[in-house]
């Protein structure tokens, strides 16, 4: 090997050092360009020239940049939010050498489940720093296995898509792969995402191998529909349902995520965002992140409540209250006002209606809680201010109404006036009385009837009260309801009328007395043979008041029979008659039956 020359094989003199490369290495990176690099030139080492220390600087813009939701995933159990109860049975069962073959993780989306899987796999592959650990529900992250799994490089730990993978073939390469012992880690895992989109052929493929897998092979599923599953596979695995991240939880996470950032954002601004987020914390920090984003174009840095709420469209509480007021209130212009405002605001009036839902449940919830949930004293005054004035029955009623009124909205061609015309409705009808109110309304009518104006006779009104009905009015009231009760049943018709004394009676109540000598309690058969014959729902009191009570039927045409045999005693001719024929008889030819009356002589 001889040294490098130029194009005209002269030794390359030590030339001063210069930034610029040399003519033999332009010379060997050409001939290296067309013929390989068998041999490549030697040059002394150089100095490098001195170099200033950098100054902080974003990231090269050879790295893209990572979003939140990728670059805060969870790396270990403790940074898994919300799922308590699940890293304590994984903690428990790995402590106790009691790990399932098959693990299914199912929850909405963004709860943690492939990122529960991953941990999961690096849990059971983890050998520690020095290389001697086993399986512990805190892996170091720094021996080759936690690295190389967090990075999606490990070997021993296969992800697939079952979207796009979903029939028999790809499940085939899992059952013939999974006879082969790992590679480098403990266990070679198998995390399948979305299973539930495989079909029904691959899952009858895998339930053998399910089943009974070897012992260094581990299943890790993940499905947001794990009703579509079928009962033998979910028999087959032990199952985690991942619960929704609660608001404040959310929100709390995002504090920490905005700290780490260095990114100043409000209280509300973050609550405003992780409720938005429906405890789905992926979902939370893709709407932070474009938070974060939509701050910076407003060119002050700082994520403010009202840049969020302008970017996700949402209502202004103050706004809300104020249509919710107007609503209530009974001010029509009032809620066309606000409607107008908050659509020319840019909010749509899908927005409107369930601003008015939220606030709805929150004025029942303060009711029964006894306190608002509120981030500011104002809003916290308003809804216990209303939970005080309005009642239960109003506020489920508003419910029903402002939740018609919406999928009305949704489904209206024109939203701004289905909008309009659901909220005019809620405020007419706000004010109606519930039927149960209703009907103590009608009660109070008839127990208490007002009081009639009767025309004087010089054509003014003389103010006259209301006479209470007279004894032959409720008289002839009660015996035209005893004989719609004996067209139904003679039998208890029979009894009311005989032995029933009535106290008072309005529509729908009966008070009564019954008549000295007659045993039981008949108050249960007229009840029923009220409502039966009469109609309607029949309140039937027993009263020991016989002073107050009237006359039962019976005793009342008993007593007009007799009034009426005294009067016809005293008519002159019938006297003269008694008084000529002493030891007479009087007989009611009617009474007498058709069989026993015996013809009028002729020759008398």
């Amino acid at each position: 090997m001889v040294d490098s020359t130029d194009m005209f094989g002269a030794p390359i003199e030590d030339e001063p050092e210069d930034e610029s490369p040399s003519a033999a290495e332009l010379e060997a990176a050409g001939q290296a360009s067309m013929f390989g690099d068998p041999a490549p030139a030697v040059r002394e080492e150089r100095a490098p020239p001195p170099v200033a220390a950098p100054a902080p600087a974003p990231a090269p813009s050879g790295q893209p940049y990572r979003v939140l939701a990728r670059k805060y995933r969870p790396q270990t159990f403790a940074e898994l939010i919300g799922q308590d109860a699940m890293v304590q049975t994984l903690g428990n069962a790995i402590r106790r050498g009691r790990l399932a073959h098959a693990f299914l993780m199912t929850g909405v989306r963004g709860v943690g489940k492939t990122s529960t899987a991953r941990l999961i796999a690096k849990a059971l592959n983890c050998v520690g720093p020095d290389g001697q650990g086993g399986p512990t529900i805190d892996p170091c992250g720094q021996c080759e296995p936690c690295v190389a799994i967090a990075e999606g490089r490990h070997i021993d730990v296969i992800e697939m898509d079952a979207a796009s993978h979903t029939g028999v073939d790809d499940v085939r390469e899992i059952i013939e792969a999974v006879r082969y012992a790992a590679v480098s880690a403990r266990y070679k895992i198998y995390i399948i995402d979305e299973v539930h989109m495989l079909s029904r052929n691959a899952f009858n493929a895998l339930l053998k191998t399910l089943e009974e897998p070897p012992a260094h092979v581990k299943f890790l599923f993940a499905t947001t529909e794990v009703d579509k599953l079928p009962v033998t596979v979910l028999s087959r695995c032990q199952r985690f349902d991942l619960r929704r991240i609660q608001t404040p939880v959310l929100a709390a996470h995002f504090g920490k995520v905005c700290e780490a950032e260095e990114v100043q954002a409000e209280d509300e601004a973050l609550a405003m965002i992780a409720a938005a987020a429906e405890g789905s914390v992926r979902d939370g920090l893709s709407i932070l992140d474009q938070a974060i984003s939509h701050a910076d174009m407003a060119g002050g840095g700082a994520v403010t409540a009202e840049q969020v709420r302008e970017m996700l469209g949402l209502a202004d509480k103050t706004m809300q209250r104020r249509l919710f007021s107007a609503v209530i209130g009974g001010k029509g212009d009032g809620v066309l006002d606000e409607v107008a405002s908050q659509f020319a605001l840019g909010i749509e009036p899908t927005a409107m209606m369930r601003a008015q839902l939220d606030l709805v449940h929150k004025v029942t919830v303060t009711q029964i809680a006894g306190a608002a949930d509120a981030r500011s004293a104002e809003e916290r005054e308003a809804l216990e201010g209303w939970a005080k004035k309005l009642g239960a029955g109003a506020l489920h009623r508003l419910w029903q109404l402002l939740l018609k009124g919406y999928e009305e909205v949704r489904a209206a061609p024109d939203p701004l006036v289905a909008a309009q015309m659901a909220l005019l409705r809620v405020m007419h009808a706000a004010d109606l009385p519930d039927p149960g109110g209703l009907i103590k309304q009608l009660e109070a009518f008839a127990a208490n009837p007002p009081a009639m104006q009767a025309a004087a006779p010089g054509g003014g009104a003389a103010p006259a009260a209301a006479a209470p009905p007279s004894a032959e009015a409720i008289t002839r009231q009660w015996a035209q309801l005893v004989e719609q009760v004996e067209q139904v049943s003679p039998l208890i018709g029979s009894a009311m009328r005989l032995s029933v004394r009535v106290v008072s009676l309005t529509p729908g109540h009966l008070v009564y007395a019954l008549a000295p000598g007659i045993p039981g309690d008949p108050t249960a058969d007229m009840r029923r043979g009220l409502e039966g014959g009469v109609g309607g729902s029949w309140r039937v009191e027993r009263s020991a008041d016989l002073a107050s009570a009237m006359p039962s039927l019976e005793e009342a045409r008993a007593a007009a029979a007799a009034r009426d045999d005294a009067a016809l005693r005293e008519d002159p001719l019938v006297r003269a008659a008694f008084a000529a024929f002493p030891g007479a008889e009087m007989i009611d030819e009617s009474a007498i039956s058709a069989e026993t009356r015996k013809p009028w002589s002729k020759r008398a």
